[in-house]
């Protein structure tokens, strides 16, 4: 009786009625293998060989904690700041029709297409105190480039398509009639928008933010050109790697590239702890 009951907890998921499921499936578990896991396991392999103390003198280096926080600090900036115009973006992709709606949507792709350091350089130039924009933000006490302003700059340019492409489907399948309905009902605007439409967009929301805020901390083609690299003040915590690496400081890199790892995991396991409850709260009310 017990071994029947084992037997169907751990019966595997019937599968479709495609064929090739033993080799798709080991073709996914070969392939997560070769190209995560393995790179992942050297990673922290390395870090161990260090030693513990020898690790916490590398991690609490003054220089390591500062790139770390401007890293992770102006990646969620960014990254907030892409949710709330990312979803503003979709919802006029999504609602309205206009002269150049298909201009405006190719363009929001953009950063996708374009090498990360054409965008930094083209950055730089715009924001620099004698660039276009700059030259006008200077007088106004605004520094752009060279300041953590720039590399928040940097990182929200080239995240915000992660957003607006996440929300804008699931946008697309909310029915008008649901935005009726809640009016007929005597929901103000505000009211349709909170507790109507938002509810239904929250999963997508945080995978888009997700995507942005990973996408921001690991940049660095888009970020060393306006960042300045100046230490403790817009020195990244990728560029700080490279740095060790050039100067042959292996066990510095390690260390640095194995806080960062673990940092990021804890992130986005949260935000996909949040996400999952979201939808079960949101999906049931529904």
């Amino acid at each position: 009786m017990a071994s029947a009951r084992s037997a169907a907890r751990w019966h595997w998921k019937t599968p479709s009625v495609i064929p090739g499921f033993g080799l798709t499936l080991g073709f996914t578990l070969a392939y997560l293998t070769l190209i995560i896991l393995i790179p992942l396991a050297g990673l922290a392999w390395r870090s161990a060989s260090l030693g513990w103390s020898d690790f916490v003198r590398l991690v609490l280096d003054p220089r390591t904690l500062g790139a770390l926080k401007v890293s992770f600090s102006t990646a969620l900036i960014a990254a907030v700041v892409n949710v709330i115009f990312g979803v503003v973006t979709a919802w006029v992709l999504v609602r309205y029709n206009f002269p150049g709606r298909r201009i405006v949507d190719a363009i929001v792709d953009l950063p996708f297409a374009i090498p990360t350091a054409v965008a930094g350089i083209a950055l730089t130039a715009i924001y620099a105190p004698n660039g276009l924009l700059g030259s006008h933000l200077a007088p106004l006490g605004i520094k752009v480039a060279y300041t953590p302003l720039g590399i928040i700059v940097a990182l929200i340019a080239i995240g915000l398509p992660f957003v607006v492409r996440t929300v804008q489907p699931v946008m697309q399948e909310i029915s008008r009639e649901v935005e009726e309905a809640a009016a007929s009902l005597g929901a103000s605007r505000l009211q349709t928008i909170f507790r109507v439409i938002l509810p239904g967009l929250t999963p997508a929301i945080l995978t888009g933010f997700a995507l942005a805020l990973a996408r921001g901390i690991g940049e660095y083609g888009s970020v060393i050109f306006i960042a300045g690299n100046i230490p403790f003040v817009s020195e990244i915590a990728p560029l700080l790697i490279v740095i060790r690496l050039e100067e042959f400081d292996y066990g510095a890199a390690t260390a640095i590239a194995t806080v960062m790892l673990v940092i990021s995991f804890l992130m986005l396991f949260l935000i996909n702890f949040i996400q999952a409850w979201s939808r079960r709260r949101f999906g049931h009310a529904q």
